[in-house]
């Protein structure tokens, strides 16, 4: 086939099985099956990348600094991770040129392996599925803050069923997330991106301007933690917030000039946007509450039209992030799927399309089910932020081991090598440590229940 032929595949041709998996979610011509899609920019693909990491982290992020024990700590514990955060994004792209790989789990298993490969696939499809979770929970804390101020007697009263919470995000996520999740490219999704990063951006200075305006006193403000390891409570947050790295090889095999320059220029510009918008709120958001600060910032505001607006905002740029998520658990899903099976190239070029929309129905439907019974989204960020720690660590640690036990030349270490090589194992050793300790404390946090986060406005 002519997609096939333009990644310089033919069917004779030896083939490694991970190269075939990249087939399934990633198209390279044109309906007309012979002129090239043009790529994205760098700048283009910035939005991409802001999208991808700004969402349900932002909104958690000032709770999670009174976990932490106040914003001096929290700061500096995000300053020390972010080297790793952009190192690791650096690595994964590197790694994804050695094979022109297109998926995280083919880049890993491109220089670590088919069993690292099948573990990774799994994890991200785990880490995908919840992700999308939390954005349906999302939308749903965001349209009863709608509605408490729009018609509070009606909704609290009548209880009318479609207002009701399930309805809203149901047809709500019908209308606005299904249509957007088919498609096989994923750079299509980088003009609703420039809409998210607009409404976080609309949030963050909504967050700075009630600080500096006018509010009722915050509750007790932290300068130290309650006891030392509560300093690793803000850890997965950091890590679910700026993990983009599952999204960051689709979308870095969709640029126009994919080289790590170009890529540079995107990750940079992306990753200062990202700290200033989520430093900025996570400070502002915590002394504007203190300890009466809910894991949903905007639930803590008093729901006048300025808050209001920030809420519909955060709806629909829920709306585009979440089919960033599907496609790349879309990907990793049906790698395991086509790996179990054993399937031919044939096979997998003329089940696509049927698989692609089986796939993405199944995976919507059963994400759905599941937000409509979690209570808020502090319980998922919490374990997912110990997945993500995965995705930011222990496998970019890994590729680079791999990476560099290639370069050695006749069993020969130099210097340089052995400082990569420290290097990678400190990735590895750090993300198990934080993996291990950030869900036992998410677990201990739970076990006697969790509470929904709901509004101080909400009904009695």
């Amino acid at each position: 086939m002519t997609s096939v032929q333009n990644r310089h595949y033919s069917v004779n041709a030896s083939i490694d099985e991970g190269e075939l998996n990249s087939l399934l979610d990633t198209v390279y011509v044109s309906d007309s099956g012979n002129r090239t899609v043009r790529g994205s920019s760098w700048y283009a693909s910035v939005f991409l990348v802001v999208n991808a990491a700004l969402g349900a982290g932002l909104l958690n992020f000032p709770d999670s600094y009174r976990q932490a024990g106040g914003v001096m700590i929290a700061v500096v514990i995000q300053a020390i991770f972010l080297v790793f955060v952009v190192f690791a994004i650096l690595i994964l792209a590197y790694c994804s040129d050695i094979k022109s790989t297109d998926t995280y789990q083919d880049v890993v298993l491109s220089v670590c392996g088919r069993n690292a490969q099948r573990l990774c696939a799994f994890v991200v499809m785990t880490y995908c599925f919840g992700t999308c979770i939390t954005f349906l929970i999302i939308i749903g804390d965001q349209w009863e803050e709608f509605l408490l101020y729009i018609a509070k007697d009606v909704y609290c009263k009548e209880h009318p069923f479609y207002l009701d919470r399930i309805s809203t995000i149901c047809v709500t996520s019908f209308l606005f997330i299904l249509p957007i999740c088919f498609p096989k490219r994923i750079d299509f999704l980088k003009y609703p991106s420039m809409f998210g990063v607009v409404a976080i951006l609309y949030v963050e200075i909504l967050v700075f301007v009630k600080y500096f305006t006018y509010h009722q006193p915050p509750g007790p403000i932290k300068t130290k933690p309650d006891h030392f390891i509560d300093v690793f409570l803000v850890v997965p947050t950091i890590c679910f917030a700026y993990q983009c790295h599952v999204s960051i090889i689709p979308i870095y095999s969709c640029m126009e000039n994919r080289n790590l320059k170009e890529f540079s220029k995107t990750i940079s510009c992306a990753m200062l946007l990202c700290i200033v918008t989520y430093t900025g709120t996570a400070v502002c958001g915590y002394l504007t509450f203190g300890e009466n600060i809910t894991s949903d910032i905007l639930l803590s505001y008093d729901p006048d039209i300025w808050v209001i607006i920030a809420v519909i905002l955060i709806a629909f740029k829920t709306y585009t992030t979440y089919p960033i998520l599907l496609f790349c658990g879309r990907a990793a899903l049906v790698s395991l799927w086509v790996d179990i099976r054993k399937m031919s190239l044939h096979e997998i070029e003329d089940s696509e399309r049927n698989r692609r929309i089986i796939v993405t129905i199944v995976w919507f439907i059963l994400t759905l089910l599941l937000a409509v019974f979690i209570p808020n989204i502090g319980v998922v960020i919490q374990i997912l932020g110990a997945f993500a720690a995965v995705f930011i660590f222990i496998f970019p640690g890994m590729c680079m081991m791999s990476a560099v036990q290639n370069l050695v030349d006749d069993g020969i270490w130099t210097r340089r090598l052995k400082g990569l090589a420290i290097f990678a194992c400190a990735f590895i050793l750090i993300g198990a440590f934080i993996f291990g300790l950030t869900l036992t404390q998410s677990v201990i946090a739970d076990k006697n229940g969790v509470k929904a986060d709901k509004s101080k406005y909400t009904c009695n």
